[in-house]
């Protein structure tokens, strides 16, 4: 099988990503800039689901979810490197969480995004306004 040189490799393991690659990666968000390393160890290590792509083993992707692998999962930080949008990598990072075997049979997946809307649409997913409630807290904005 030949493999051209800026075919993503996906995986599925918190264990494919190290913290600090993952911070590097949050930098280009508008949410998630302060993120310590310390963090998203702590994150890693508590997050239910972990899928991420690399081109010539740099982190160019990265999602996660939460889920009780029965009746929901929720999806969180979808981002796709500045250097690599407009490929398509996104759409099949997003693919590659859904079809994921543990979350394959889940009948509800819900995102919670304020800059993906659009594209979540694309792949789906349906505005549900007025059935969220929402928390926040100041340590993800400061």
């Amino acid at each position: 099988m030949t493999f051209s040189k800026d075919a993503p490799f996906f995986y599925d393991s918190a264990c494919a990503v190290t913290p600090a690659e993952l911070q590097n990666l949050y930098r280009y968000t508008p949410w998630g800039k302060s993120r310590s390393c310390e963090e998203i160890a702590r994150m890693l290590r508590h997050t239910d689901l972990c899928f991420s792509a690399r081109v010539d083993d740099r982190l160019v992707a990265f999602c996660r979810m939460l889920t009780d692998f029965t009746y929901r999962a929720s999806l969180w930080d979808l981002m796709v490197h500045p250097d690599y949008q407009g490929r398509g990598l996104g759409t099949r990072t997003l693919q590659y969480a859904l079809s994921h075997p543990a979350v394959r049979a889940v009948p509800l997946i819900v995102a919670f995004s304020t800059d993906l809307g659009s594209f979540l649409a694309r792949q789906g997913f349906v505005p549900r306004d007025g059935q969220m409630m929402l928390l926040r807290r100041p340590l993800e904005y400061c």
